[in-house]
């Protein structure tokens, strides 16, 4: 597997994870879980980085949808950065 593949896979075990805790809170009581507490340490500091200056819009909270964003174009980031280091050599 090459670098790529592997920044790629680690991404999308990432954003999974941030799809499965907001899916939590969907249902009741899903948030107090031991899975949900583990993926709250994973996920909340970088999701809480977006909800510090998007307030929820009533009960929906948009936030979770401009951090996945904001992770794919860091992913593109990261991958354009390699290709700039891994095509020089």
């Amino acid at each position: 597997m090459s670098i790529f593949g592997i920044v790629s896979t680690l991404f999308t075990i990432y954003r999974f994870l941030i799809f499965g805790y907001i899916l939590l809170s969907w249902f009741p009581g899903g948030r107090d879980s031991p899975i949900a507490a583990f993926l709250a340490r994973l996920v909340e500091p970088y999701l809480s980085i977006f909800r510090s200056f998007i307030p929820p819009l009533g009960m929906i909270d948009i936030s979770p949808i401009v951090a996945l964003l904001a992770l794919w174009l860091i992913e593109n980031g990261v991958f354009f950065i390699l290709q700039l280091i891994l095509g020089a050599l």
